[in-house]
């Protein structure tokens, strides 16, 4: 920080908020809070003042901020080695994939810096797999409606909201969407000419709406059958989310492939996707890349993010606050009404209201408690998963109130 600026300033005096409305490309519809630090399942403002954190990143920060192993791990790293590019092996990154693939199903692993790329990377592995087996007129991707795949435009396309998508238009062709949890149009829209099914154990962008345990293995059947890859986003549900390491294990499947982010890097910037033989080794040297993907930096990070998960018992914790949060929600709409239904699984949990959710995010802003809207009426809570019971009734207490204003009614 240039000498003589305080926290809360810009090089040039101005407030933080004023600076970045200036010179960034508006893309993001942002809370009016410029935040300074945080620990654990707290952060701070410029100002000092604080919030409980129910954001975290969009569920990104699995074990709180600055959590001390990771930390050391990073700062650690930073004083070792940055960045090789891909062309060379780096202790990190190997040590990262064999983590994931000893407590996986999964054989091998790419990374990459974000969710978006990781679904990218499995769209490409799935018609790249047709395509060494002789089919290649096998390329359509089956994805549902009301899911997230990501931003880039072939994540985009297989996105089944128009909303993010017409603006883009034309799309990458060859992706199709079937209503979620309908295993009859799932099945119809299979065929021939498809070389995997796309879909989320849980949408989380779309209002969290878990699938049904029925058509995930339906789904894994209609691949089977039709010789297609079953490959499932798990970039939000992923890594001890929902109560299990992988989001499928509440279902009795193992897909061919699972792609990740958010909760991996803890904090910081990295995808990943995790892929079964024969499929997993199709994409050869000069086919896919990524210039920063697991760099020594992150991919220590992620190594000491996944050790603190499972170390700390935070898959198993996740189980059990996810209950009492679900159950702290039911006893708060029974005392405040307005809340039609609370969905989720474990730590992730939408709450779906009859006011408008941006009025409840900020009034919740204002009381401490930050959440946020994946819907007209609906607000989403993802917390870090160390959170505990004491820091979970405060929340429910400042959301039930949130929503009563937001409600017209005395909070």
């Amino acid at each position: 920080m240039p000498e003589g600026t305080t926290i809360g300033e810009g090089s040039t005096g101005q407030p933080i908020m004023e600076l970045a409305d200036r010179c960034l490309i508006p893309v993001y519809r942002r809370q009016r809070v410029a935040l300074a630090r945080g620990q654990g399942c707290r952060v701070w403002d410029t100002e000092g003042r604080a919030y409980l954190d129910f954001i975290a990143g969009i569920g990104v920060l699995a074990v709180g901020h600055c959590h001390p192993r990771v930390v050391h791990a990073l700062t650690r790293q930073a004083g070792q080695l940055w960045h090789t590019s891909n062309l060379f092996y780096t202790e990190p990154q190997a040590r990262l994939a064999e983590w994931l693939v000893r407590r996986s199903p999964f054989d091998r692993a790419f990374f990459c810096n974000s969710g978006a790329e990781a679904v990218e990377a499995a769209i490409k592995l799935a018609r790249r797999w047709a395509r060494e087996r002789g089919e290649s007129g096998r390329f359509e991707i089956v994805t549902a409606e009301r899911s997230f795949h990501g931003r880039t435009l072939g994540a985009l396309s297989a996105t089944g909201q128009r909303k993010y998508q017409e603006p883009f238009e034309p799309l990458v062709p060859g992706f199709r969407t079937v209503p979620f949890n309908d295993a009859a149009a799932l099945a119809g829209a299979v065929g021939p000419s498809t070389a995997a099914i796309l879909l989320e154990p849980v949408q989380g962008e779309g209002g969290v709406y878990p699938a049904d345990p029925a058509f995930l293995r339906a789904a894994r059947e209609i691949a089977d059958r039709a010789g297609a890859l079953l490959i499932l986003d798990e970039v939000q549900t992923g890594l001890g989310r929902t109560g299990r390491l992988f989001a499928f294990e509440h279902f009795g499947i193992v897909p061919d492939a699972v792609a990740l982010a958010k909760a991996l890097g803890g904090g910081t910037p990295i995808g990943a996707l995790l892929a079964r033989e024969p499929a997993a080794s199709v994409l050869q040297a000069g086919q896919h890349a990524s210039t920063f993907g697991g760099n020594p930096l992150v991919a220590a990070t992620a190594l000491a993010t996944l050790q603190v998960i499972e170390e700390e018992g935070l898959v198993g914790r996740a189980d059990a606050m996810g209950r009492y949060l679900s159950g702290k929600l039911q006893s708060m709409s029974s005392r405040t009404g307005h809340v039609r239904q609370i969905r989720g699984l474990g730590l992730m949990v939408g709450v779906e209201t009859d006011v408008p959710a941006a009025a409840v995010v900020e009034a919740a802003l204002r009381r401490g408690l930050l959440v946020n809207a994946v819907g007209p009426t609906t607000v989403r809570m993802l917390p870090p998963l160390v959170v505990g019971p004491a820091e979970i009734d405060e929340a429910v207490d400042i959301l039930g109130a949130a929503i009563l204003e937001a409600a017209g009614e005395k909070g």
